[in-house]
C-alpha cells in the first residue's frame, strides 16, 4: 500500500512542487492551504493519490479535523511536510509592524507547532517522518529580520523534535533553503533555486533507509 504524505501550505510554490514530486515517487498526498480553489486545481492534476483540503494551520480544530480527515481517506499516515509560512516587512525592529509580526509568528511558529502535535501520534503509530522548511535566515543572522528570527526557531525546533521522536524510531528533517523563485517574491527569481529543487529534496529525505536521519538539508543557489 502506498505511504501517505501531508503538506501544508500546498497550494503553489515548494508545496506544490513537493506534493507533485512525492506522488511521481509513489506517494499518497493531502494537500493543505487556505486557497481551495488552487488546491482543486493541483489534486485534480495529480489523480486519485491527491486530497485537498482547506485549511489554516493556525486554526487548532480544523488542522485537527484535517488530519482525521487524510488518516480516514488514506488509512494511514507516514509523512508530514511542514510547508506553510510567510515573510514579513523587512523594516527591522524598531520601524516593524508588531501586527505583520503577529500573524507570522502565528504561522511561522505556531502553525508548524500545531501541526506536529497534531500529527505525531500517527507518525509515532507508521514510525514516520517529520519534515519543515526552514531557510538560510534561521542559519545567519539578518539585520532586524523577524522572519529571519521564526526561522531560527524552526531550526532549533526540528532538532529538539528530531531527538524525541528518535525515542520511536520515528525521523525528523528540516529543509533549509537560500532564495526560491517562488510567489514569495514579487518579482520572478530564474536564476535562483527552483520549487522542484527542494522538492527534490524532500523527496530525497523521505526516501532514506530506516537506518538513516537526514537530520538537514542545506541548498543554495548555484549562481
Amino acid at each position: 500500500m502506498a505511504k501517505t504524505i501531508l503538506i501544508t501550505g500546498a497550494s503553489s510554490g515548494i508545496g506544490a512542487a513537493s506534493a507533485r514530486a512525492a506522488a511521481q515517487a509513489g506517494w499518497n498526498v493531502a494537500l493543505l492551504a487556505r486557497s481551495e480553489d488552487k488546491l482543486k486545481a493541483l489534486a485534480d492534476e495529480i489523480g486519485d493519490a491527491a486530497l485537498a483540503i482547506a485549511c489554516d494551520v493556525t486554526d487548532r480544530d480544523a488542522l485537527e479535523n484535517s488530519v482525521s480527515q487524510t488518516v480516514s481517506h488514506f488509512g494511514g499516515l507516514d509523512a508530514v511536510f511542514a510547508n506553510a509560512g510567510k515573510g514579513g516587512a523587512q523594516s527591522g525592529v524598531e520601524n516593524g509592524d508588531p501586527a505583520d509580526w503577529h500573524d507570522m509568528v502565528h504561522l511561522n511558529i505556531l502553525g508548524v507547532l500545531y501541526t506536529a502535535h497534531a500529527t505525531l501520534p500517527h507518525l509515532r503509530k507508521t514510525k514516520g517522518q517529520f519534515i519543515v522548511t526552514g531557510s538560510k535566515v534561521g542559519r545567519e543572522h539578518f539585520k532586524g529580520s523577524i522572519y529571519g528570527a521564526t526561522k531560527w526557531f524552526v531550526h532549533g525546533f526540528a532538532g529538539n523534535l528530531a531527538e524525541e521522536m528518535r525515542e520511536w524510531n520515528g525521523r525528523c528533517t528540516v529543509i533549509s533553503p537560500g532564495m526560491v523563485d517562488t510567489p514569495f517574491f514579487d518579482e520572478a527569481k530564474p536564476d535562483k533555486l527552483q520549487p522542484k529543487n527542494v522538492a527534490d529534496a524532500v523527496v530525497f529525505a523521505l526516501s532514506q533507509p530506516d537506518t538513516s536521519c537526514v537530520r538537514e538539508i542545506h541548498l543554495m543557489p548555484n549562481d
